[in-house]
């Protein structure tokens, strides 16, 4: 009788054990299955991406105009701003320091 009892106890609880697994499993594939494909779609984007940039590069080269070789304009520096000098001279006389330079 005990091994009866015991034999019944593990037919109960593979009855139950067994569909919750095949249950926690296709839950799992699914899970894992959506995550592929949205992997998938993301490749898939970051590819056509790369394509469309390397189109409007080559269409940028043959249909844009050439840039003009020329220097640009050498701008002189002006001359300090002799207020400014002076006001930055006084605060550092006010401070207690002396210039740097």
């Amino acid at each position: 009788m005990r091994i009866l009892w015991t034999l019944l106890k593990i037919i109960i609880g593979l009855a139950i054990a067994i569909p919750l697994g095949i249950v926690a499993l296709a839950l799992t594939l699914g899970i894992l299955g959506g995550l592929f494909g949205l992997a998938v779609l993301a490749l898939k984007l970051a590819v056509v991406g790369v394509v469309g940039y390397g189109l409007y590069k080559v269409a940028r080269f043959f249909f844009s105009p050439s840039p003009k070789p020329s220097t640009p304009p050498v701008h002189e520096l002006t001359a300090p701003d002799r207020y400014y000098e002076a006001a930055m001279r006084e605060l550092d006389e006010h401070m207690g320091t002396t210039p740097r330079r």
